[in-house]
């Protein structure tokens, strides 16, 4: 994982509490290393084509805010 924010997340229940489960962190940095691979491919590929640095970091950030919690607002994965 990049030595970035995202690589020193500490998971939390919606208590607050941090995540203990080890595998379960795992799981979350592995999803969130792959988001960011994918959207840095992104990014250079629309740098690449022409295309505005700024207007793909905010359709990338309506992504992100369009996202739905299928769970309601349980929030919890156990």
């Amino acid at each position: 994982m990049s030595d970035s924010k995202t690589s020193r997340t500490i998971w939390r229940e919606p208590n607050g509490a941090p995540l203990s489960c080890l595998e379960k962190i795992k799981v979350l940095n592995e999803n969130l290393e792959e988001i960011r691979e994918l959207s840095q491919d992104a990014l250079e590929d629309a740098i690449l084509m022409g295309g505005d640095e700024n207007q793909l970091r905010e359709v990338l950030q309506a992504i992100v805010d369009e996202l739905v919690n299928p769970y309601g607002n349980k929030g919890s994965g156990t």
